[in-house]
């Protein structure tokens, strides 16, 4: 095949280049689940918070001047670009949320969350937060340094749903090939091919990226333009962005050589790619140091051979991999089964699996399971099994499975004496349905005030009517205090231009529980994603319905003070309506 010159190349790739954008609906986060916390003492360590003299201030009242071109698929200005999903006014947010803040001190929050195992309403808050359109943090901080954190956090976390998302509501922002070259190989992984191909035409050709080129050339092959491939191929080998692993591959599946190159490279999902469709009867053994990606890309290819039941070590090698996510505990189980035992081993199972290798006597213990025929036998085993695999430093591999079964135990009848244990192994995956409301007219925060927010189309009026039936019931009770949650309802109930009775104060519960003055300054001086962000620390691990009252009243009071009355109302219905 006869080579053209550069220029007709470059010329020649110009025409063939293709944009392609999906078109994905994004999903509304709700950020309001229910789990177990802990409760947290807020240290306020940070008292007061000024701008250094030397730093450029910002008047905070000045009115931003911007040009603001609205489209489908971004949001831009002259000056500033913006980026996220979710629009501000879904939680009263603004596009200069971050612009008043420095950058510095987004940088430092953000990487002290990353190292905290957020609970379910903190990690949906921090979601909100960060990729609601925006305009970019004003000091300190470079678009590409923010977008960053954003991207690193949708990767590491696998949140491929709000990927589609960013990408449909963002055409273009820094390091967009980072993102496209994660979904790529989470598609080769899966050994979805074409679709890898497809996430390749997320990003402008004109964006240089070695491995995404590289992964291209072999597209072109995929869908026989052989012509277009040795092109794009030729021009990466001019411009010596090709390697000769990849020349010596792309040249076999090109038709250029005959003979296969039988190397095996794993250093990369896409050589491992490579290396499975050229080299001849492929035979790969992964250990428990093969990177993830090319562990399922095995399984998914079906490449995984194994038939040599009495290779104890690479079987403990696949359970290791499974411990770590790597491989279907599924995969495990199968081998389990194919192991084989003599009638004697069974006999006597509960002293004959110690006598037996490590491999064996799970597995012994496993298929002991699978034919228990009570349900006392087969706890026992299950719980036998899963302390074997503890004791060789499996914690991971045998929980799921665990669960799983203890659920269908638990729905036949719990033996005596197993309801405890059942409990503490069963995983809770499914989101919890809020229960319906009871109103107890005895409180007022439980009472049926809390209707102005439960009902679609709420009314002053309507409030007032109801307001004056649980008042005048609770004066009865002489003895009533006025709590810290009534204190959160009735300050809610002001922000809506409500008139309380004069005889209800609650001065002093404002005043006793009052919010750190580092969160208060952030309201001050309108640093609204910051004070988010500080707030998704400081709940951390906690879910918002099992903090102290303290903390729940003052980030309710913040919420306001910030005119975040979306995120008040629901952290209200979260925390004080009584549920049946």
């Amino acid at each position: 095949m006869k080579s053209l010159n550069l220029n007709k190349k470059i010329l020649f790739l110009f025409t063939i280049s293709i944009f392609f954008s999906s078109s994905l609906l994004s999903e509304e986060v709700d950020i309001w689940k229910k789990e177990n916390l802990d409760k947290k003492i807020i240290s306020n360590n940070s008292s007061n918070i000024s701008v250094d003299q030397n730093q450029s201030k910002i008047n905070v009242n000045q009115e931003i001047k911007t040009n603001i071109i609205l489209s489908d698929n971004a949001l831009t200005d002259s000056k500033n670009s913006v980026y996220g999903i979710f629009e501000p006014e879904q939680n009263n947010l603004t596009l200069d949320m971050w612009v008043n803040s420095e950058g510095t001190r987004i940088k430092d929050t953000i990487e002290r969350i990353e190292k905290i195992k957020l609970s379910s309403f903190s990690e949906e808050l921090l979601i909100n937060t960060l990729f609601t359109i925006s305009y970019l943090p004003g000091r300190n901080m470079t678009d590409e340094e923010f977008i960053n954190y954003k991207i690193n956090w949708l990767i590491k976390n696998k949140r491929n749903d709000l990927i589609s998302s960013f990408l449909n509501k963002n055409n273009d922002f820094p390091n967009k090939e980072k993102i496209i070259r994660y979904l790529v190989d989470e598609n080769i992984s899966k050994g979805n091919i074409q679709d890898a191909c497809e996430k390749t035409n997320l990003i402008d050709n004109s964006v240089k990226d070695n491995y995404l080129d590289k992964f291209r050339v072999i597209c072109l092959i995929n869908s026989n333009k052989k012509n277009e491939a040795q092109l794009v191929h030729d021009l990466l080998k001019e411009q010596k962005l090709s390697d000769k692993f990849f020349d010596d591959k792309t040249n076999y599946l090109l038709g250029i050589v005959e003979k296969k190159d039988n190397k095996i490279d794993d250093t990369s999902l896409l050589n491992f790619y490579l290396s499975s469709i050229t080299v001849e009867n492929f035979d790969y053994k992964p250990n428990n140091k093969t990177n993830k990606k090319i562990w399922q890309y095995i399984t998914s290819a079906n490449l995984l051979k194994f038939e040599d039941y009495e290779n104890k070590e690479f079987i403990n090698e696949l359970e290791i991999a499974a411990d770590l996510g790597s491989l279907e505990f599924s995969y495990i189980l199968n081998i389990y089964k194919n192991i084989k035992f003599s009638l004697n081993d069974f006999l006597d199972v509960d002293n004959n699996y110690k006598k037996l290798h490590p491999v064996d006597s799970r597995a012994l213990i496993f298929q002991k399971i699978l034919l228990s025929d009570n349900t006392d036998n087969k706890l026992k085993y299950l719980f036998l099994l899963n302390d074997l695999y503890k004791e060789n430093k499996l914690q991971n591999i045998f929980r799921n499975f665990l669960s799983d079964q203890l659920i269908e135990i638990k729905k036949e009848g719990i033996p005596l004496g197993y309801a405890t244990l059942i409990e503490n192994n069963i995983i809770l995956e499914e989101k919890e349905i809020p229960k319906k409301i009871r109103y107890n007219d005895d409180k007022y925060y439980s009472s049926r005030i809390l209707k102005f927010y439960t009902e679609k189309d709420p009314s002053l009026n309507k409030l007032s009517k109801d307001f004056e039936n649980v008042y005048k019931k609770i004066k009865k009770n002489k003895k009533y205090e006025v709590s810290i949650k009534d204190a959160m309802l009735f300050e809610s109930l002001e922000s809506n231009k409500f008139v309380l009775p004069d005889d209800i104060n609650y001065a002093n519960i404002k005043k006793d529980n009052s919010a750190p003055i580092e969160l208060i300054n952030m309201v001050k001086n309108k640093e609204v994603g910051l004070l988010l962000l500080r707030i998704v620390e400081l709940v951390g691990e906690d879910e918002i319905a099992d903090l102290d009252t303290q903390t729940l009243y003052f980030i309710n009071h913040l919420f306001l003070e910030a005119g975040l009355k979306k995120l008040n109302e629901k952290i209200l219905l979260m925390t004080l309506p009584e549920r049946v």
